[in-house]
């Protein structure tokens, strides 16, 4: 189908990049530069200045990252860690196959960890919290990092959809022992096959997770330390990457920032419409994904796409109610109301006024017709 409106576009954000893209494959690919090379050095430097810390690490995909971290603070069998259930099954499954069992508490009307829910979960058996910053907001992490202080818990970031956002001017993945990203090509910063990177201040994680990345080997000695994975950033994903994050990344954030005010600006007040505009005196959200709420969510959808309007539902039914996860039993509202409600409109860095147009006309129309 030919959307006039799609969720994402590769083919015009390759076309607007080509001349930066195709030189920097160009080179590394004439250098031979393919494996753990000074492209890859290079992109883990700027992203940790970026960021914050001292340190970013290359991986092959946000969830390497994840469980790279987890295992950097300890994490494993019959350890708890506390995170969400209203997230990709990807942060809890690093959880899981680090020998660990993921303890769910509910988000708040942001979608992300509810602070308050955070120390009625702690246990004698709890190794670490792991936050999600999700749709380009970060969590309320000074409560969060507080609790951790208190009962002497890791905190683990999943920062995979929050990469340019802040919270009290802190960049998300800059607050715990890892900040744990995504480079899918659908990200704001995303690669033209998957990866990831974690960062981090702590010496002793980011000395991990290198040597898991490749093997469990020390690149430059040629030494094995571990039994590790294949899991490291390529060097042509590393190239596109930098490219995209030095030229390009900064006014990519600015221009979703402006697409969220112009669907804030034709959307407000309609029927039981909920949008994604919380609190930013301390926040500042980078709108990874445009995110908004009705109980009509599946109607609303099957009109949207009638009208040429491409939009993604996350995660129809909460994790723990797919058995063969093992995950037990969960009573969390919030959770189980937003899997109903939500709906994802078109946003990117090629999305345009008129695809916000399109899409708020068409939004409106639908709850016209309610009256």
């Amino acid at each position: 189908m030919a959307w006039r409106v799609p969720f994402v576009d590769p083919r015009t954000h390759y076309r607007k990049l080509k001349a930066d893209i195709d030189g920097a494959i160009t080179s590394c690919l004439e250098r031979g530069e393919l494996i753990y090379r000074q492209e890859l050095r290079d992109f883990e430097a700027h992203l940790a200045e970026f960021v914050g810390t001292r340190y970013a690490v290359g991986l092959n995909s946000g969830y390497h990252a994840l469980e790279f971290a987890l295992r950097g603070a300890g994490v494993g069998p019959g350890d708890e860690v506390i995170t969400v259930a209203h997230t990709f099954l990807a942060t809890v499954s690093a959880i899981v196959n680090c020998g660990g069992t993921a303890v769910l508490i509910d988000v708040g009307e942001d979608y992300n960890m509810d602070p308050e829910l955070v120390e009625p979960a702690v246990t004698e058996r709890t190794k670490a919290i792991l936050p999600v910053h999700l749709n380009g907001r970060v969590c309320d992490m000074d409560r969060i990092m507080a609790a951790a202080e208190k009962h002497g818990l890791a905190v683990v970031e999943d920062a995979a959809q929050a990469l340019g956002a802040t919270f009290d001017g802190k960049m998300g993945g800059g607050f715990g022992i890892g900040g744990c990203f995504s480079f899918y090509p659908f990200k704001a910063l995303g690669g033209f096959g998957d990866g990831g990177a974690l960062t981090t201040d702590d010496p002793h994680v980011a000395r991990l997770a290198s040597l898991l990345r490749y093997n469990g080997e020390d690149r430059e000695t040629r030494e094995y330390f571990c039994h590790g994975y294949t899991a490291l950033l390529d060097n042509v994903q590393a190239v596109v990457l930098d490219v995209k994050l030095q030229k390009h990344f900064r006014s990519w954030i600015q221009h979703r920032r402006h697409i969220a005010s112009r669907y804030r600006r034709r959307l407000e007040g309609l029927g039981d419409l909920r949008l994604p505009h919380f609190s930013e005196e301390r926040h500042f959200d980078s709108f990874q994904n445009y995110v908004i709420r009705t109980k009509r969510r599946d109607e609303l959808r099957e009109h949207l796409t009638r009208n040429g309007v491409e939009t993604l539902v996350s995660w129809p039914r909460p994790m723990w109610s797919y058995p063969d996860l093992h995950l037990g039993d969960w009573l969390l509202p919030e959770t189980v109301a937003i899997c109903n409600e939500v709906i994802s409109l078109p946003m990117s860095a090629e999305t345009t006024e008129e695809h916000v147009e399109i899409t708020a006309q068409a939004i409106r129309d639908f709850f016209a017709s309610e009256v």
